[in-house]
């Protein structure tokens, strides 16, 4: 005969009884192990093992995404009980089963064999024509980009705000040196989101001239962890800029990192597949899992949104700077992300930012391109002009190169790269 099944219950209310009784009932296939008086007393018995199911209430204080993630970190299923309005909040947790109590004729059966929804994220439906614009085409959710590169700033947010802004189809089509392109041949802009998920140095708000203050991305994490982001929230939370293009702003300090856990970040991701065709997400530059080196492993991740980013990403574009030192510092990166701690499955698209003869000699594409393959194993890298002086009005503009300097040298090559990204994915 199998061994019952150790179960953890924290349940809050009078109903707690009825949970004891009904699991240590003769023939029940499971035994409660620890009676946990909050999340934490929870999180602490899951960790050392005590139950391999916990049973909850939907509703327990403390109880968010995070912590069902530790949860399941631990090796421990997790059945939540909820009233029937409540089930939608109790799956986006991403528990593993949702039941209305101990009376439910399957309580046992998911106690002892907890299956997997199908869908953890979901939390009903939206009818997308709510929204000021169209999201992913029916039955085809959108693509995540995420735009990542070494520390020394080579150009990150500059490049997510560029590419986004050229999948939004935003300005004037870029001119094509050599022969003049009709508009006609561009290819129409869709719904783009830009994330600004960058933890040391967020940016994009005052790049594109908003309100720092909003609560931007920290505010879509914190509904993630709490179950209650929809469609309709995220869709408050990303203001249109101009165009298709919207924008989920940053961390207002960096000491604020601890807002965005990479299971919150996670889910905000998933959404935003649903929210908008092209999902950009501008990353910190470190990806290291800096709890390795804690004492406490379950101390938050500064690094957390960028690994949750790169995770998510179907492409990744990595971006360096175009001198002696940037292209070090890109192979090295190169390195690093190949050693990421979390799977980086997306396709890879190298970027030489800032392009210019007077860092690295006559030809200077061609010599970047060289020293990446010699040094870095790099076949295919994308080239961006450099065009300082288009740039710099565009930042004092808070606009994008496409809005306020669209025949910019720099623009074409961020044009250049939306195309490519485009193929990668079509």
């Amino acid at each position: 005969m199998a061994a019952p099944v150790t179960v953890l219950c924290a349940v809050d209310g009078p109903e707690e009884p009825d949970v004891v009784v009904a699991l240590g009932a003769p023939g029940s296939g499971a035994t409660v192990t620890r009676r946990c008086g909050d999340v934490a007393e929870l999180l602490a018995a899951a960790a050392a093992g005590a139950g391999t199911v916990a049973v909850v209430t939907a509703d327990l204080v403390g109880l968010d995404r995070e912590a069902v993630g530790r949860l399941h970190a631990a090796g421990t299923r997790v059945v939540a009980l909820t009233h029937a309005g409540g089930a939608e909040r109790a799956e986006a947790l991403g528990v593993d089963a949702v039941l209305t109590g101990p009376g439910d004729p399957g309580f046992l059966d998911a106690v002892r064999d907890t299956a997997p929804i199908d869908d953890p994220l979901a939390t009903g439906e939206l009818d997308l024509a709510d929204l000021e614009h169209d999201g992913a085409p029916p039955g085809r959710r959108g693509e995540v980009v995420a735009v990542w590169g070494p520390v020394g700033a080579p150009g990150r947010s500059t490049t997510a705000v560029e590419l986004a802004a050229e999948l939004a189809g935003i300005g004037a089509a870029p001119r094509r040196r050599g022969r003049r392109r009709a508009s006609s041949e561009r290819p129409p802009g869709e719904t783009t989101l830009l994330v600004d998920a960058d933890t040391y140095g967020s940016c994009l708000a005052a790049r594109l001239g908003l309100l720092d203050d909003a609560p931007g991305l920290a505010a879509a994490a914190r509904a993630a962890s709490q179950g209650s982001l929809d469609l309709a929230t995220l869709a408050r939370h990303t203001p249109v800029v101009a165009g298709r293009l919207r924008v989920l702003t940053g961390i207002t300090r960096a000491s604020r990192w601890p807002e965005l856990p990479a299971s919150a970040v996670e889910v905000v991701l998933e959404r935003a597949r649903d929210l908008a065709r092209w999902t950009v997400v501008d990353c910190g530059p470190l990806v290291e899992a800096d709890e390795l080196l804690m004492y406490d492993t379950h101390a938050p991740q500064r690094n957390g949104a960028t690994l949750a980013a790169l995770q998510a990403a179907d492409v990744v574009v990595v971006v360096g700077a175009a001198d002696p030192i940037g292209i070090q510092r890109l192979v090295r990166a190169l390195e690093d992300l190949g050693e990421a701690p979390v799977p980086v499955a997306g396709r890879r698209v190298v970027v030489a930012n800032r392009v210019r003869s007077t860092a690295v000699g006559p030809d200077p594409a061609a010599a970047v391109a060289a020293a990446l393959a010699r040094y870095g194993g790099v076949t295919d890298v994308h080239p961006v002009p450099d065009d300082a002086a288009a740039c710099d009005a565009a930042v004092l503009a808070g606009r994008s190169l496409a809005e306020h300097a669209p025949s910019s040298s720099a623009r074409d090559g961020f044009a250049a790269l939306a195309g490519h990204v485009r193929e990668l994915v079509a």
